[in-house]
């Protein structure tokens, strides 16, 4: 559980600018996804995390890894995709992410995280994980390590709920 924590608030510095001056509010856990709100700077911002249910590469040491939704609504800013990889990306690469079966969506990628291109990939990739069961990450480390993450998505729908009530979307 620690290392969960620990790893929250690493996505949390990195990803949504959390500080410490204002609390953050665990909303529940849904399946294996995880809701969460906290008040920020410019207003509330939500979002739900999950970790992946298994990993395959020939890594040797690796740190958290996270698949985030965030809202903040202050910014008009909704289903923002992000991924902390637990592993600095290599330069140039482009890692993706696949829902069940469909075709592979290219990310963004500096250092250890990693986001869609746009708010219209964004939309897309939310919509296929609200009806799907797996999302497939594929990324290459700064080594060329082949690193696949699959990560469940039991319980995105209803987390995804919570935390655009909380977020009023």
């Amino acid at each position: 559980m620690q290392k969960y924590m620990i790893g929250l608030f690493l996505i949390l510095f990195s990803v949504t600018g959390y500080t410490a001056e204002n609390p953050l509010t665990n909303m529940g856990t849904f399946g294996v996804w995880t809701a969460y709100v906290y008040q920020g700077a410019d207003g509330k911002v939500c979002y739900m995390a999950a970790e992946p249910e298994k990993s395959v590469g020939k890594y040797k040491k690796r740190d958290d890894v996270f698949l985030t939704i965030t809202h903040r609504p202050a910014d008009n800013s909704f289903d923002v995709v992000s991924v902390l990889a637990g592993y600095t990306y290599k330069k140039g690469s482009v890692p993706t992410l696949a829902i069940d079966k469909k075709k592979a969506i290219p990310l963004v990628s500096r250092d250890d995280g990693a986001w869609a291109k746009d708010s219209k990939t964004d939309q897309q990739l939310v919509a296929q994980m609200k009806s799907g069961s797996t999302a497939v990450l594929r990324g290459s480390s700064k080594r060329g390590t082949a690193i696949t993450d699959t990560f469940s998505l039991k319980g995105f729908s209803k987390a995804y709920r919570e935390i655009s009530e909380a977020c009023h979307q």
